[in-house]
């Protein structure tokens, strides 16, 4: 199992409005229309790449828009002709409404006698060997309707593969949701991005609809860029913190993991993140439960099992709140906890309790440990007192604001998890799959950010790799046709030794 950062394209992620910037800077050293033929070559030769090797006949569908990113199409398909690659363009707008960019594209590419077809002629036409979604870029504000929605919906209706050229339309670029109330998008198989990479690909709906990810910066010098609004995550970003064991070292050299909580029916929560903890290395492993302590873990007997009342950590690193509720006694549990000076990870009904206790709130701002906050978006939204839906809209802006409330560390579940701190760095997580959306991986990841901490990693060196060696564990299980159907929260523990020790050894 090779280790290597999962996304081979720029990491560094820019915001419309960044882009724009960008865009008009290097606009204003360009003789007018560069931009959009670097844009229609970059196209045209990431198709040339991706068409079906195994047929003869290649008839190519180009969805053209009224904007920039039509002219883009329009320019790839002039590039494509000369290479005796067919293509039938299909353009549901009126030659009026262009601007002089993409008229100047639509007059060069009806001069070269390529075919255009109405949308209804498309309808009964399925028999196409490849798209190009060249229909709306980053400057979608409203939810894609008409004859382009039926597009949109015709495309994603079809069998070939579709090249989406710099975002799927009808997705936002910098929060990955779809633009509008009722918004639909383009689902790509590839998307070719321009200028740099953008949040949006990557977390909510981005991976679903951008499919495998291409970024060309149109040979726009970097001075021009400035400050990436966030980062793709990496294990170049924590690889300081990974250190091969010395030789001579002993079980208390690698510190003490406390998992709090296990309240009645809900043991399991903790024992899971207790052996998360045990597999990725941390010494010895406290497991308190608020229900009646098992009097030890039959599959990992060196957990030892406490009542939670009688365990007060006093070094290493603790997690409260797997399966722990919302009882009085949950609610002493995590304020005796907050009171502690040992790094701490609050996870799961610990959250609940904190976003209806704002005397939790005053502990946990007022703490001197370091602390990691775990949230889903629903725990999230509770902490922010906001709709779940917000949350979800900007995902981006939802870590940044819990970091800074809670002055912590955050760490927002979901699909491209997103890892906030105080200081307003963001990083977007590259790795996982659908195989993480099942009950008890929360807190398996819970476990293993408290095992990094009681060995002693720095708290955001500790989140990022739990992040992504969580989802990794998962990338090799399906991989190895494990799932992403049917696993279960135990099968990730050896996948996460696997993956940890790997990094170790690159």
């Amino acid at each position: 199992m090779a280790i290597a950062c999962a996304d081979a394209q720029p990491t560094d992620l820019f915001t419309v409005a960044q882009i724009r910037a960008i865009e008009q800077a290097a606009l204003n050293q360009l003789p007018a229309g560069t931009l959009m033929k670097r844009a229609g070559k970059a196209v045209a030769d990431a198709t040339l790449a991706l068409l079906p090797k195994d047929t003869s006949v290649r008839r190519i569908l180009i969805a053209v828009g009224p904007g920039n990113n039509g002219g883009d199409a329009l320019v790839a398909a002039l590039e494509l002709a000369t290479h005796d690659v067919p293509v039938s363009i299909v353009m549901p707008v009126a030659p009026a409404h262009l601007s002089s960019d993409v008229k100047t594209a639509l007059d060069n590419a009806k001069s070269n006698f390529i075919s255009f077809i109405k949308f209804s002629d498309l309808l009964n036409n399925q028999q196409w060997d490849f798209a190009i979604d060249g229909l709306f870029g980053i400057g979608l504000t409203r939810a894609v309707q008409g004859e382009f929605r039926a597009l949109v919906n015709y495309l994603n209706n079809l069998s070939c593969p579709i090249l989406a050229i710099d975002v799927p339309s009808g997705l936002n670029a910098d929060d990955g949701s779809l633009v509008g109330p009722d918004g639909v998008a383009v689902k790509a198989s590839t998307t070719i991005s321009f200028i740099a990479n953008k949040p949006g690909l990557h977390t909510l709906h981005g991976r679903d609809y951008a499919g495998a990810l291409m970024v060309n910066d149109l040979d726009i010098p970097r001075s021009l860029f400035g400050i990436p609004v966030a980062e793709l995550n990496r294990p170049e970003l924590f690889s300081s913190s990974l250190h091969p064991r010395a030789h001579a070292s002993h079980k208390g050299s690698h510190g003490d993991l406390v998992v709090m909580g296990g309240a009645s029916g809900m043991t399991g929560a903790v024992l899971l993140a207790a052996r998360a903890g045990a597999m990725t290395g941390a010494g010895r492993v406290f497991a308190g439960f608020l229900d009646t302590a098992p009097p030890f873990d039959p599959v990992h007997l060196e957990l030892m099992c406490r009542s939670a009342q009688s365990l007060n950590p006093t070094r290493g690193a603790i997690v409260v709140g797997p399966g722990m509720g919302m009882s009085r006694e949950a609610h002493d549990l995590l304020a005796r906890m907050l009171s502690t000076d040992l790094d701490l990870v609050i996870d799961a009904d610990a959250l609940n309790l904190l976003a209806v206790e704002p005397g939790l709130q005053q502990r946990l701002i007022q703490r001197r440990a370091a602390t990691l906050l775990t949230p889903h978006p629903l725990e999230a939204a509770r902490l922010l007192e906001i709709p779940v839906e917000e949350i979800q809209k900007d995902r981006l802006d939802a870590a940044k604001k819990l970091a800074t409330k809670f002055q912590s560390v955050v760490i927002l579940k979901g699909s491209g998890t997103v890892i906030a701190n105080p200081d307003n760095s963001l990083i977007i997580n590259t790795t996982g799959n659908p195989a993480l959306a099942t009950a008890g991986t929360g807190d398996v990841l819970a476990g293993l950010c408290g095992s990094l901490l009681a060995q002693q990693w720095p708290i955001w060196d500790a989140a990022l790799a739990a992040v992504w060696i969580h989802g990794y564990a998962a990338d090799c299980m399906v991989n190895e046709g494990i799932g992403p159907i049917g696993i279960t929260a135990p099968e990730l523990l050896p996948y996460l030794r696997k993956s940890l020790n790997q990094l170790l050894l690159t």
